[in-house]
């Protein structure tokens, strides 16, 4: 059938092409006779009337040997200029185009023979699912993932006093392996660096420590990081945990996010669809999952068929949102402590700045830099940022607002 189809959008094109480079030819053809032979048929008509005319009378004898020897000149000349005239050449225009077509044609026949596959068969729904369940069932386990992983790269120079700190974190975990809150800080420490392999070591410490105790949050928290080491997959493993996450809490959402995650890999937007979308219908807005999710959406809905669907409206926030942590690092605030969660926010704080100085940014990175050191309670910080911000976008008014708006909410400006 798929032959059959292809061979008659072929014929089709083919006939779309060629069919206007013919009829022009035709036309063509009739246009092609000389001048000078029509010319000469006048001629040759008119002293044939001559003759007539003086048959019945109406000239004489002297006009009508004069308009002979007019007309006769005038068929001279139209019989010398009709057989200098070159024969008109054979119009090739509508060979040349069909086989020009001709070689697309058989160009991209042979482009898909070539790179495409047409030797396979139909691939029906139940085919489709069958496959997606074969790689389901083949993915690699956790460690084989870890092992294929590419590397992340750490980074760049790191604040000195917090790299210390967490050198002290990783002697007091040795020293006290069991302690509940020192694995939950340094698992999270560990992710901030890059160590991601040392954060999912402490935090499934963690949950092996907290057993049954263990929350759909911390369990959920270790999915994420199994997932961050594995380069993205969501292994057996992982999936084994975010199940335990969500018999204990089947509304945790970073838990029902990853859930769609693991079936979108395994080529099951169908199942991913309806999870998505019920994330992203219950909000909020400022939810970290839901920005991945809208950015999707609406080709998940195509996939799952049903393109008809339109996500909810957002309201537009009044500042714009600072890149956040990953996956493994939004888990891990879940389980801090008020001063933890402060130190984690600092760090990132940190990291904006260290980055707007070295290489600029947008004024809505500008602009949270400034809020987000007004609400840490760094005023100098803030108030120096602002002047800074004010030198480089002075001439753009637009970006003016936006950084007042964030000076006002750090209390620096009215």
């Amino acid at each position: 059938m798929f032959w059959i189809l292809s061979a008659v959008l072929l014929l089709g094109v083919a006939v779309a092409i060629l069919a206007p480079i013919w009829r022009a030819g035709r036309s063509g053809e009739a246009a092609a006779t000389p001048a000078a032979a029509y010319d000469l048929q006048v001629y040759r008509d008119q002293l044939r009337e001559v003759d007539r005319d003086l048959e019945r009378g109406v000239i004489g004898a002297d006009d009508a040997a004069r308009l002979r020897t007019e007309i006769g000149r005038k068929v001279l000349d139209a019989d010398n200029r009709l057989s200098q005239a070159a024969s008109p050449p054979r119009d090739g225009k509508a060979l040349l185009a069909g086989l020009v077509v001709l070689a697309l044609l058989s160009g991209t026949v042979a482009l898909y023979i070539r790179e495409g596959v047409p030797g396979a068969p139909d691939l029906p729904l139940a085919e489709r699912i069958a496959q997606a369940e074969r790689a389901y069932d083949s993915r690699p386990s956790q460690t084989e993932a870890e092992a294929q992983a590419p590397e992340r790269n750490a980074p760049q120079d790191p604040d000195p006093e917090y790299a210390a700190l967490v050198e002290e974190l990783r002697a007091a975990v040795a020293r006290k392996p069991d302690d509940p809150q020192g694995l939950a800080l340094l698992a999270t420490s560990e992710t901030r660096l890059g160590n991601l392999a040392a954060a999912r070591e402490a935090q499934q410490r963690l949950v092996d420590v907290q057993g049954e105790a263990a929350s759909a949050e911390t369990l959920m928290r270790l999915s994420a990081m199994m997932m961050e080491a594995a380069g993205g997959i969501i292994t057996p493993e992982a999936e084994e945990v975010l199940a335990r996450a969500l018999r204990k809490d089947p509304g945790q959402p970073q838990a029902r996010y990853l859930l769609g995650m693991l079936q979108l890999q395994n080529g099951r937007p169908d199942r991913a669809f309806p999870i998505w979308r019920r994330l992203i219908e219950e909000g909020p807005d400022d939810a970290p999952w839901i920005v991945p999710i809208r950015r999707t959406i609406s080709d998940l809905a195509w996939l799952a068929g049903q393109p008809d669907y339109v996500p909810p409206q957002t309201a537009a926030p009044s500042m714009p949102a600072m890149p956040g942590p990953d996956a493994g690092a939004m888990a891990a605030a879940q389980d801090m402590t008020p001063e933890q969660r402060q130190q984690m926010i600092g760090g990132m704080v940190a990291q904006l700045e260290a980055r707007l100085a070295e290489q600029g940014g947008t004024p809505d990175e500008w602009a949270r830099l400034i809020s987000s050191l007004g609400v840490l309670g760094q005023t100098d910080r803030a108030r120096a940022i602002w002047d800074e911000a004010q030198t480089r976008f002075a001439q753009t008014p637009d970006a003016m607002t936006t950084l007042r708006a964030a000076a006002r909410q750090a209390g620096l400006a009215e």
